[in-house]
């Protein structure tokens, strides 16, 4: 009796631990595997700007772009920004810049934020609105969604020019149907005194602008980061 019961005992202890030499190799494997899950990369976000979105006149740090490097990371939002602006582009020295910076950077939204050079060299708004379009198809042939910034000129222009230039901005966005920012300046350019939150050259916003820039900026863009 005494020999079964060690028997019984020995083939037991023999069946657990051929159970557990068994499970730990799948759990050890399963262990692997998640350790091994790569993080999610964070998304790249591509600023393609003019003087607006690259700080002239301003402290580095204080214009809206860098701004929205810090409301990111508020957000807790996986994202990093390239900020490519440089003072006085045209949507043609934009068109082109940009293929090479989608293929240095791969990013995933693409904001565009040119053509108000454009108007103040009295360059034809038949080439600003080819040069829009042709920007925001490669950049989503490029795989990326794409926020187009719209500008708007001094009603010293004149009003038909004023309303086609407005136009421009929203006959790309529909026609590309891409998320569509109306005026990068609204709260800014159109106030009561729009001088007080300019520097001295009337064109440039001040920092304190910059806060409100980004406002109009973040609804539409938010979008495109979910």
């Amino acid at each position: 009796m005494i020999c079964d019961l060690h028997r019984r005992h020995f083939i037991l202890t023999t069946a657990a631990g051929t159970l557990t030499g068994l499970c730990a190799p799948a759990a050890m494997a399963q262990q692997a595997g998640k350790a091994q899950a790569p993080a999610r990369e964070a998304r790249r976000i591509l600023v393609l700007g003019d003087s607006l979105s690259a700080e002239y006149g301003l402290a580095r740090g204080t214009g809206w772009v860098a701004l929205l490097e810090k409301r990111l990371a508020q957000e807790k939002i996986a994202a990093s920004v390239v900020n490519a602006s440089v003072s006085g582009e045209t949507t043609s020295g934009g068109r082109s810049r940009l293929a090479a910076l989608l293929a240095q950077h791969q990013p995933s939204v693409v904001v565009l934020e040119l053509g108000g050079n454009d108007a103040l060299r009295g360059l034809p708004l038949k080439n600003t609105q080819e040069n829009l379009a042709w920007m925001v198809e490669t950049a989503q042939k490029a795989g990326a969604k794409v926020l187009l910034v719209g500008m708007q000129v001094p009603p010293n222009y004149g009003t038909d020019y004023a309303n086609r230039f407005t136009a421009t901005f929203a006959d790309v966005a529909k026609a590309r149907k891409v998320a569509l920012v109306p005026f990068f300046l609204k709260g800014v350019a159109d106030g009561t005194d729009p001088t007080r939150l300019f520097q001295p050259d009337r064109i440039h916003p001040r920092a304190e602008a910059h806060p409100q820039m980004l406002a109009n900026v973040w609804p539409e863009l938010q979008k495109l980061l979910r």
